[in-house]
């Protein structure tokens, strides 16, 4: 579901855990966190239209430049998870990302993720399309004037 708050572009996913998540002890194993985080912002960028083929037909793609995470509570077996993710910042080329795991409100786990756009061939650095700044930005000034 997508939301426009607080000049972010916000989105939610519900997420079940499952065995091959956890642990030996039911536990969400802790590198897991990142793949859902990872879920949540793919479908964010799919809700405005721009799917992982789309993006990788451009020879571009999206890449972790740098994570800081908290781990605050554990996730376990079977539990329904809130996953968000929501840009904080856009820049040419890389976005910042706010990302929070909660269960019933209150919060699992919490990172601010910043992602990069590159060149598939030459792995650099590179600009994201005219259209994705565009619809994010358009976004984010939507909730602006909203607020």
């Amino acid at each position: 579901m997508l939301i426009a708050t607080q000049a972010v572009a916000h989105f939610e996913l519900p997420l079940r855990v499952y065995i091959e998540d956890t642990d030996a002890g039911g536990i969400v194993y802790y590198i897991n966190y990142l793949k859902f985080m990872e879920r949540a912002r793919t479908e964010l960028l799919r809700s405005l239209g721009f799917a992982k083929t789309a993006i990788l037909d451009e020879d571009l793609m999206f890449v972790v430049h740098s994570a800081q995470i908290n781990y605050q509570l554990p996730a376990k077996l079977d539990e329904l998870l809130s996953v968000s993710a929501s840009i904080v910042e856009m820049r040419r080329s890389w976005l910042n990302f706010k990302q929070i795991i909660s269960r019933d409100g209150a919060v699992v786990c919490s990172a601010n993720v910043k992602v990069a756009c590159v060149s598939r061939q030459a792995m650099r650095p590179r600009a994201m399309p005219a259209a994705v700044q565009t619809e994010i930005r358009n976004l984010m000034t939507q909730s602006m004037e909203n607020n």
